[in-house]
């Protein structure tokens, strides 16, 4: 065990009563629940915790850092996890350390680089395809507003009716990702795929209600109704429903919107994050002439 592990005072050894793995899986998914985690990152938290403790020697007490070296390696090589699975591991094992031996190890172990991949992105008339495809009018409504507001899947499924405003033409976002409300654009022609939706359905609370009573659709769900119009559409790119939400953003750029604007209409924290779309953009491409063709 090495020195860090070493200086672990039996204070923070004995912190807990029970030492099995069991209990201190149950108090990380406390001290997640208590600082507002969501439902979501606590679940793969907790994975990760779990398939850690069940990876090294002795669960109870702190491991040293080369078995925690060795079960990232494990995930990086072994299970070929990307960049962005590696930092939610990453940072599940960080939270173990801090809350329950009181052990603060950022410098400790280094992030992966954070791969530099383009969105993958629907042109113009894939989207119109896969809209067009879909007859079900709660899978239109999804992917509609999903592509026409650029919204992220997670806030699409826990839209309420009330959060749509058909007078001042906005949909307020609420508990967006950081936690933060935000106001977007409705625009008319989503407007009217969703007057049509409300008429036939009927939603009370829930914009896009689930399968059990009270709870609305599950992201995974939403998934699969962008799944089933892709199959309908025969198109081949390796997309899913949150490819709509880089779509919009991507056509909106095209247009010719100010990149300030865009940045607002995602809630992204700076116009930094909103640039990506530049690189994805084809207008100032399309411009460009071929000598060849001038021959």
């Amino acid at each position: 065990m090495d020195d860090y592990a070493n200086n672990v005072s039996d204070k923070h050894k004995n912190k807990y009563d029970n030492g099995s793995k069991n209990s201190q899986l149950d108090q990380i998914k406390k001290v997640l629940t208590a600082q507002g985690y969501s439902s979501r990152t606590i679940g793969s938290y907790l994975h990760y915790i779990d398939d850690f403790l069940e990876h090294i020697d002795n669960p109870i007490e702190p491991p040293d850092l080369s078995q925690v070296n060795d079960y990232l390696a494990h995930l990086s090589e072994n299970l070929d996890l990307s960049r962005s699975t590696m930092n939610v591991a990453i940072s599940a094992i960080k939270f173990y350390y801090k809350n329950l031996f009181d052990v603060d190890i950022p410098h400790r172990i280094s992030r992966p680089k954070k791969e530099k991949k383009l969105p993958d992105i629907l042109n113009r008339k894939e989207v119109k395809r896969l809209l067009s495809a879909l007859k079900n009018i709660k899978s239109r409504a999804i992917l509609v507003l999903t592509y026409s507001s650029g919204l992220r899947v997670s806030e699409v499924v826990l839209l309420r009716v009330s959060d749509l405003d058909f007078t001042r033409d906005s949909i307020t976002i609420k508990g967006a990702k950081g936690r933060k409300d935000r106001v977007t654009l409705f625009f008319d022609r989503a407007q009217r795929t969703l007057r049509t939706y409300l008429k036939a359905e009927q939603p009370d609370y829930w914009l896009f209600p689930g399968q059990k009573e009270d709870k609305h659709l599950t992201a995974r769900s939403a998934q699969l109704h962008f799944k089933h119009a892709l199959e309908k559409t025969n198109i081949q790119k390796e997309v899913s429903i949150h490819s709509l939400r880089h779509s919009f953003a991507t056509h909106l750029l095209e247009n010719g919107t100010d990149i300030r604007y865009i940045q607002k209409l995602l809630g992204h924290k700076s116009t930094k994050t909103t640039e990506i779309y530049t690189h994805v953009t084809n207008t100032a491409l399309q411009r460009i002439k071929s000598p060849f063709d001038e021959m």
